[in-house]
Protein backbone atom coordinates (compact mmCIF):
# COMPACT_ATOMS: atom_id res chain seq x y z
CA UNK A 1 0.00 0.00 0.00
CA UNK A 2 2.75 2.47 0.78
CA UNK A 3 4.16 1.94 -2.84
CA UNK A 4 0.89 2.81 -3.98
CA UNK A 5 0.76 5.55 -2.42
CA UNK A 6 4.20 6.91 -3.46
CA UNK A 7 3.20 6.04 -7.34
CA UNK A 8 -0.20 8.11 -6.80
CA UNK A 9 2.23 11.33 -5.27
CA UNK A 10 4.78 11.21 -7.89
CA UNK A 11 2.27 11.03 -10.94
CA UNK A 12 0.09 13.83 -9.62
CA UNK A 13 3.71 15.78 -9.11
CA UNK A 14 4.38 15.12 -12.46
CA UNK A 15 0.95 16.22 -13.88
CA UNK A 16 1.40 19.25 -11.96
CA UNK A 17 4.68 20.06 -13.63
CA UNK A 18 3.47 19.39 -17.30
CA UNK A 19 0.76 21.64 -16.77
CA UNK A 20 2.69 24.44 -15.59
CA UNK A 21 5.04 24.08 -18.64
CA UNK A 22 2.04 23.85 -20.96
CA UNK A 23 0.77 26.81 -19.91
CA UNK A 24 4.10 28.63 -19.75
CA UNK A 25 4.47 27.72 -23.56
CA UNK A 26 1.07 28.51 -24.86
CA UNK A 27 1.85 31.96 -23.93
CA UNK A 28 4.94 32.36 -25.59
CA UNK A 29 3.44 31.33 -28.70
CA UNK A 30 0.31 33.16 -28.59
CA UNK A 31 -0.09 35.71 -31.20
CA UNK A 32 0.84 39.75 -30.33
CA UNK A 33 -1.77 42.10 -29.35
CA UNK A 34 -4.15 42.77 -32.00
CA UNK A 35 -4.04 39.57 -33.48
CA UNK A 36 -1.13 40.27 -35.68
CA UNK A 37 2.51 40.15 -35.87
CA UNK A 38 5.01 43.89 -35.53
CA UNK A 39 6.41 45.55 -38.48
CA UNK A 40 9.60 44.88 -39.03
CA UNK A 41 11.88 47.78 -38.38
CA UNK A 42 13.90 49.29 -41.30
CA UNK A 43 16.68 52.07 -42.17
CA UNK A 44 15.64 54.66 -44.75
CA UNK A 45 17.65 56.76 -46.71
CA UNK A 46 15.54 60.30 -47.81
CA UNK A 47 16.46 61.39 -51.57
CA UNK A 48 17.31 64.83 -52.02
CA UNK A 49 18.28 66.21 -55.27
CA UNK A 50 21.87 68.00 -55.26
CA UNK A 51 24.34 69.63 -57.77
CA UNK A 52 27.05 66.93 -58.88
CA UNK A 53 29.87 67.51 -60.84
CA UNK A 54 29.80 64.54 -63.30
CA UNK A 55 32.76 63.11 -65.33
CA UNK A 56 33.65 60.38 -67.00
CA UNK A 57 36.48 58.04 -66.43
CA UNK A 58 37.86 56.43 -69.53
CA UNK A 59 40.29 53.90 -70.05
CA UNK A 60 43.78 55.55 -72.11
CA UNK A 61 47.56 55.33 -72.70
CA UNK A 62 49.90 57.87 -73.20
CA UNK A 63 51.75 59.34 -76.09
CA UNK A 64 54.83 61.07 -76.40
CA UNK A 65 54.31 64.91 -77.73
CA UNK A 66 56.41 64.54 -80.47
CA UNK A 67 58.65 61.62 -81.83
CA UNK A 68 61.28 61.89 -84.59
CA UNK A 69 63.24 59.00 -85.87
CA UNK A 70 66.54 59.99 -86.44
CA UNK A 71 67.90 58.64 -90.06
CA UNK A 72 71.35 59.82 -92.26
CA UNK A 73 70.85 62.21 -95.17
CA UNK A 74 74.13 61.20 -96.99
CA UNK A 75 76.13 57.95 -96.94
CA UNK A 76 78.73 56.52 -95.28
CA UNK A 77 80.47 54.96 -92.66
CA UNK A 78 79.43 56.00 -89.15
CA UNK A 79 83.03 57.61 -87.10
CA UNK A 80 81.42 58.22 -83.40
CA UNK A 81 78.57 58.30 -81.47
CA UNK A 82 78.11 61.13 -79.36
CA UNK A 83 75.31 61.04 -76.80
CA UNK A 84 74.47 58.54 -73.92
CA UNK A 85 71.44 56.44 -74.86
CA UNK A 86 68.35 57.61 -72.34
CA UNK A 87 69.83 61.08 -72.28
CA UNK A 88 68.09 64.58 -72.85
CA UNK A 89 68.87 66.21 -75.93
CA UNK A 90 68.31 69.91 -77.09
CA UNK A 91 67.62 70.54 -80.55
CA UNK A 92 70.16 70.46 -82.59
CA UNK A 93 73.05 68.68 -80.71
CA UNK A 94 75.25 66.17 -82.57
CA UNK A 95 74.64 62.90 -82.83
CA UNK A 96 76.99 60.72 -84.36
CA UNK A 97 79.40 61.75 -86.97
CA UNK A 98 79.64 60.35 -90.54
CA UNK A 99 82.71 60.25 -92.44
CA UNK A 100 83.11 63.40 -94.61
CA UNK A 101 86.32 62.90 -96.37
CA UNK A 102 84.67 62.47 -99.76
CA UNK A 103 81.92 65.64 -99.26
CA UNK A 104 84.25 67.74 -98.56
CA UNK A 105 86.56 67.07 -101.56
CA UNK A 106 83.39 67.64 -103.32
CA UNK A 107 82.79 70.58 -101.63
CA UNK A 108 86.40 72.22 -102.30
CA UNK A 109 86.23 71.08 -105.82
CA UNK A 110 82.79 73.11 -106.00
CA UNK A 111 84.49 76.26 -103.94
CA UNK A 112 87.50 76.20 -106.94
CA UNK A 113 84.80 75.76 -109.58
CA UNK A 114 83.20 78.86 -108.33
CA UNK A 115 86.57 81.01 -108.41
CA UNK A 116 87.00 79.91 -111.33
CA UNK A 117 83.44 81.11 -113.37
CA UNK A 118 83.45 84.55 -110.82
CA UNK A 119 87.29 84.51 -112.76
CA UNK A 120 85.43 84.34 -116.49
CA UNK A 121 82.87 86.83 -115.74
CA UNK A 122 85.45 89.37 -114.50
CA UNK A 123 87.03 89.09 -117.91
CA UNK A 124 83.37 89.00 -119.02
CA UNK A 125 82.68 92.41 -118.07
CA UNK A 126 85.29 95.23 -118.79
CA UNK A 127 84.93 93.68 -122.84
CA UNK A 128 80.91 94.30 -123.17
CA UNK A 129 81.63 97.78 -121.69
CA UNK A 130 84.27 98.29 -124.24
CA UNK A 131 82.50 97.01 -127.37
CA UNK A 132 79.12 98.95 -126.10
CA UNK A 133 81.42 102.15 -127.05
CA UNK A 134 82.99 100.75 -130.25
CA UNK A 135 79.43 99.26 -131.91
CA UNK A 136 78.78 103.14 -131.10
CA UNK A 137 80.98 104.93 -133.68
CA UNK A 138 80.79 101.34 -135.91
CA UNK A 139 84.33 100.28 -134.42
CA UNK A 140 83.67 96.86 -133.89
CA UNK A 141 80.75 95.06 -135.79
CA UNK A 142 77.22 94.61 -133.99
CA UNK A 143 77.87 90.77 -134.23
CA UNK A 144 81.15 90.91 -132.40
CA UNK A 145 78.87 93.22 -129.83
CA UNK A 146 76.28 90.53 -129.04
CA UNK A 147 79.46 88.03 -128.69
CA UNK A 148 80.43 89.67 -126.24
CA UNK A 149 77.27 90.58 -124.38
CA UNK A 150 76.30 86.70 -124.55
CA UNK A 151 79.32 85.72 -122.77
CA UNK A 152 79.13 87.94 -120.25
CA UNK A 153 75.75 86.46 -119.12
CA UNK A 154 76.86 83.17 -119.81
CA UNK A 155 79.54 83.89 -117.47
CA UNK A 156 76.93 84.98 -114.93
CA UNK A 157 74.95 81.63 -114.99
CA UNK A 158 78.13 79.75 -114.43
CA UNK A 159 78.96 81.93 -111.35
CA UNK A 160 75.43 80.81 -110.33
CA UNK A 161 75.88 77.23 -111.05
CA UNK A 162 79.25 77.33 -109.31
CA UNK A 163 77.63 79.04 -106.02
CA UNK A 164 74.62 76.47 -105.94
CA UNK A 165 77.03 73.79 -106.54
CA UNK A 166 79.45 74.64 -103.69
CA UNK A 167 76.29 75.26 -101.70
CA UNK A 168 74.82 71.80 -102.14
CA UNK A 169 78.11 70.38 -101.48
CA UNK A 170 78.70 72.27 -98.21
CA UNK A 171 74.94 70.73 -97.23
CA UNK A 172 76.61 67.26 -97.81
CA UNK A 173 79.17 67.94 -95.22
CA UNK A 174 76.84 69.33 -92.68
CA UNK A 175 74.56 66.33 -93.14
CA UNK A 176 77.77 64.23 -92.05
CA UNK A 177 77.24 65.84 -88.65
CA UNK A 178 73.50 64.05 -87.51
CA UNK A 179 71.87 66.21 -85.30
CA UNK A 180 68.92 66.21 -83.03
CA UNK A 181 65.80 66.99 -84.69
CA UNK A 182 63.97 67.74 -81.61
CA UNK A 183 64.49 68.67 -77.95
CA UNK A 184 63.42 65.50 -75.84
CA UNK A 185 64.89 61.94 -74.70
CA UNK A 186 67.07 59.64 -76.88
CA UNK A 187 66.84 56.29 -77.35
CA UNK A 188 68.63 53.14 -77.72
CA UNK A 189 71.43 53.51 -80.90
CA UNK A 190 70.61 50.90 -83.93
CA UNK A 191 74.10 51.23 -84.97
CA UNK A 192 77.71 51.63 -83.77
CA UNK A 193 81.15 52.79 -85.02
CA UNK A 194 81.85 51.68 -88.49
CA UNK A 195 78.56 50.79 -89.44
CA UNK A 196 77.58 51.67 -93.05
CA UNK A 197 74.45 53.93 -93.61
CA UNK A 198 72.69 55.36 -96.34
CA UNK A 199 70.98 58.40 -96.91
CA UNK A 200 66.85 58.32 -96.20
CA UNK A 201 67.21 54.36 -95.05
CA UNK A 202 64.54 52.63 -93.86
CA UNK A 203 65.69 51.50 -90.30
CA UNK A 204 66.23 54.30 -87.95
CA UNK A 205 69.78 55.65 -86.37
CA UNK A 206 67.68 56.04 -83.10
CA UNK A 207 64.52 57.88 -81.93
CA UNK A 208 63.66 61.26 -80.09
CA UNK A 209 60.84 61.66 -77.97
CA UNK A 210 59.54 64.82 -76.16
CA UNK A 211 57.76 64.11 -72.77
CA UNK A 212 56.74 67.06 -71.55
CA UNK A 213 53.74 68.06 -71.67
CA UNK A 214 52.70 63.97 -72.78
CA UNK A 215 49.36 63.15 -75.00
CA UNK A 216 46.50 60.81 -73.24
CA UNK A 217 44.61 59.14 -75.43
CA UNK A 218 41.28 57.90 -74.30
CA UNK A 219 38.02 55.88 -76.59
CA UNK A 220 34.35 56.51 -75.42
CA UNK A 221 31.89 55.21 -76.87
CA UNK A 222 29.77 57.06 -79.55
CA UNK A 223 26.37 56.07 -77.69
CA UNK A 224 28.01 57.93 -74.70
CA UNK A 225 29.25 60.79 -76.26
CA UNK A 226 25.86 61.39 -78.14
CA UNK A 227 24.22 61.24 -74.86
CA UNK A 228 26.58 63.89 -72.90
CA UNK A 229 25.68 65.63 -76.15
CA UNK A 230 21.77 65.35 -76.29
CA UNK A 231 21.91 66.12 -72.06
CA UNK A 232 24.34 69.08 -72.67
CA UNK A 233 21.98 70.16 -75.10
CA UNK A 234 18.29 70.00 -73.05
CA UNK A 235 19.96 71.70 -70.27
CA UNK A 236 20.14 69.06 -67.80
CA UNK A 237 23.85 69.06 -67.62
CA UNK A 238 25.54 72.42 -67.84
CA UNK A 239 29.61 72.93 -69.31
CA UNK A 240 31.25 74.11 -66.47
CA UNK A 241 34.22 75.74 -68.69
CA UNK A 242 34.99 76.13 -72.50
CA UNK A 243 37.44 73.63 -71.75
CA UNK A 244 37.22 69.94 -70.06
CA UNK A 245 39.82 69.04 -67.08
CA UNK A 246 41.11 65.65 -66.68
CA UNK A 247 42.76 64.39 -63.76
CA UNK A 248 45.22 60.78 -64.13
CA UNK A 249 44.74 57.32 -62.49
CA UNK A 250 47.71 55.18 -62.67
CA UNK A 251 48.47 51.78 -63.09
CA UNK A 252 48.50 51.12 -59.61
CA UNK A 253 45.62 53.28 -58.51
CA UNK A 254 47.41 56.60 -57.59
CA UNK A 255 46.63 59.76 -58.65
CA UNK A 256 48.77 61.99 -61.17
CA UNK A 257 49.23 64.59 -59.36
CA UNK A 258 49.05 67.62 -62.25
CA UNK A 259 45.63 67.68 -64.17
CA UNK A 260 45.15 68.16 -67.70
CA UNK A 261 43.33 69.78 -70.63
CA UNK A 262 40.96 68.33 -73.40
CA UNK A 263 42.81 68.74 -76.59
CA UNK A 264 40.15 67.47 -78.99
CA UNK A 265 38.04 64.34 -79.64
CA UNK A 266 38.15 62.72 -82.82
CA UNK A 267 35.79 63.23 -85.80
CA UNK A 268 35.07 59.74 -86.97
CA UNK A 269 34.27 56.55 -85.29
CA UNK A 270 36.10 53.33 -85.66
CA UNK A 271 33.78 50.95 -87.14
CA UNK A 272 35.31 47.90 -85.35
CA UNK A 273 34.88 49.11 -81.98
CA UNK A 274 32.39 52.34 -82.49
CA UNK A 275 34.70 54.25 -80.45
CA UNK A 276 35.34 58.02 -80.53
CA UNK A 277 39.11 58.87 -79.20
CA UNK A 278 39.54 61.59 -77.26
CA UNK A 279 43.21 63.32 -76.65
CA UNK A 280 44.32 65.47 -73.31
CA UNK A 281 47.53 66.86 -73.05
CA UNK A 282 49.24 66.35 -69.30
CA UNK A 283 51.91 68.62 -68.25
CA UNK A 284 54.92 65.89 -67.22
CA UNK A 285 57.92 68.12 -65.86
CA UNK A 286 59.41 64.68 -63.70
CA UNK A 287 59.03 62.67 -66.75
CA UNK A 288 56.94 60.41 -64.23
CA UNK A 289 54.60 59.60 -67.51
CA UNK A 290 56.32 57.70 -70.21
CA UNK A 291 55.06 56.61 -73.25
CA UNK A 292 52.70 53.76 -73.92
CA UNK A 293 51.62 53.42 -69.97
CA UNK A 294 48.14 52.54 -69.13
CA UNK A 295 46.05 55.20 -67.25
CA UNK A 296 42.58 55.98 -66.40
CA UNK A 297 41.63 59.50 -67.51
CA UNK A 298 38.66 60.93 -65.42
CA UNK A 299 36.93 63.96 -67.55
CA UNK A 300 34.73 66.58 -66.42
CA UNK A 301 31.53 66.71 -68.70
CA UNK A 302 29.23 68.67 -67.12
CA UNK A 303 27.06 70.09 -63.40
CA UNK A 304 24.22 68.29 -62.97
CA UNK A 305 21.43 70.89 -61.20
CA UNK A 306 19.39 68.26 -59.55
CA UNK A 307 21.07 64.70 -59.29
CA UNK A 308 20.12 62.13 -57.49
CA UNK A 309 22.17 59.53 -55.55
CA UNK A 310 21.44 56.55 -53.97
CA UNK A 311 23.81 54.42 -51.50
CA UNK A 312 24.73 51.57 -52.94
CA UNK A 313 23.42 48.87 -50.20
CA UNK A 314 20.04 50.17 -51.31
CA UNK A 315 20.22 49.53 -55.06
CA UNK A 316 19.78 45.45 -56.18
CA UNK A 317 19.03 43.35 -59.45
CA UNK A 318 15.95 41.95 -60.56
CA UNK A 319 16.63 38.64 -62.59
CA UNK A 320 16.35 40.77 -65.73
CA UNK A 321 19.51 42.74 -64.68
CA UNK A 322 17.48 45.89 -64.04
CA UNK A 323 18.37 48.19 -61.39
CA UNK A 324 15.58 48.15 -58.43
CA UNK A 325 14.71 49.78 -55.17
CA UNK A 326 12.90 49.32 -52.06
CA UNK A 327 10.92 52.55 -51.03
CA UNK A 328 8.52 53.18 -47.97
CA UNK A 329 5.43 55.03 -48.81
CA UNK A 330 3.49 57.62 -46.59
CA UNK A 331 1.42 54.83 -45.97
CA UNK A 332 4.28 52.64 -44.20
CA UNK A 333 3.81 50.38 -47.49
CA UNK A 334 6.80 48.51 -49.45
CA UNK A 335 6.78 50.05 -53.13
CA UNK A 336 9.29 47.96 -55.36
CA UNK A 337 11.15 50.81 -58.11
CA UNK A 338 12.52 50.29 -61.23
CA UNK A 339 15.70 52.57 -61.80
CA UNK A 340 17.98 53.65 -63.96
CA UNK A 341 21.42 54.22 -63.15
CA UNK A 342 24.06 56.15 -64.84
CA UNK A 343 27.00 55.35 -62.48
CA UNK A 344 28.31 55.71 -59.53
CA UNK A 345 29.06 58.41 -57.24
CA UNK A 346 32.15 56.85 -54.33
CA UNK A 347 29.81 54.21 -52.37
CA UNK A 348 26.64 56.19 -54.19
CA UNK A 349 24.47 55.21 -57.76
CA UNK A 350 23.46 58.11 -59.48
CA UNK A 351 19.95 57.62 -60.43
CA UNK A 352 18.60 59.01 -63.49
CA UNK A 353 14.86 57.95 -62.87
CA UNK A 354 12.76 56.04 -60.97
CA UNK A 355 13.16 57.92 -57.74
CA UNK A 356 11.79 61.76 -56.60
CA UNK A 357 12.92 63.90 -53.95
CA UNK A 358 11.25 62.94 -50.61
CA UNK A 359 11.37 59.50 -51.42
CA UNK A 360 12.50 56.78 -48.66
CA UNK A 361 14.68 53.82 -49.86
CA UNK A 362 14.74 51.23 -47.96
CA UNK A 363 18.78 51.17 -47.23
CA UNK A 364 19.18 47.98 -44.28
CA UNK A 365 16.24 45.49 -43.29
CA UNK A 366 16.02 44.46 -46.79
CA UNK A 367 15.49 40.47 -45.91
CA UNK A 368 12.66 41.21 -43.78
CA UNK A 369 10.14 42.96 -45.92
CA UNK A 370 9.11 42.82 -49.73
CA UNK A 371 6.67 44.48 -51.73
CA UNK A 372 3.05 45.58 -50.73
CA UNK A 373 3.91 44.95 -46.88
CA UNK A 374 4.44 47.33 -43.86
CA UNK A 375 7.34 48.60 -42.47
CA UNK A 376 8.64 51.41 -40.07
CA UNK A 377 11.64 53.29 -39.55
CA UNK A 378 14.13 52.56 -37.15
CA UNK A 379 16.88 54.92 -38.56
CA UNK A 380 16.31 57.42 -41.47
CA UNK A 381 19.38 59.36 -43.68
CA UNK A 382 19.12 62.26 -45.32
CA UNK A 383 20.10 62.60 -48.74
CA UNK A 384 22.53 65.83 -47.86
CA UNK A 385 22.50 69.64 -48.90
CA UNK A 386 23.49 70.44 -52.45
CA UNK A 387 26.56 70.18 -52.19
CA UNK A 388 28.89 69.63 -55.23
CA UNK A 389 30.42 66.50 -55.39
CA UNK A 390 32.59 64.42 -58.24
CA UNK A 391 30.48 61.55 -59.83
CA UNK A 392 32.79 58.62 -61.80
CA UNK A 393 30.76 57.07 -64.63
Amino acid sequence: MKNMQKKFVMLGAAAAVAAMVAACGGKQAGPAPGGAAPAPEVAVFTVAPQALALSTELPGRTAAYQVAEVRPQVGGLIQKRLFTEGADVKAGVQLYQIDAATYQATFNSAKANLAKAKANLAAAEPKVARYKELVAIEGVSRQDYDDAVAAHEQAKAEVEAAQAAMESARINVDYTKVAAPISGRIGRSSVTPGALVTAGQANALTTVQQLDPIYVDVTQSSEELLRLKRELDNGSIKKTDGQANVTLLLADGSKYALPGKLQFSDVSVDPGTGNVTLRALFPNPKHDLLPGMFVRAVLETGVSEQAIAVPQMGVTRNPKGEATALVLNKEGKVEQRLLQTGGTIGDKWLVKSGLEAGDRVIIEGLQKVKPGAPAVVAKAVTGGDAQRQSAAR
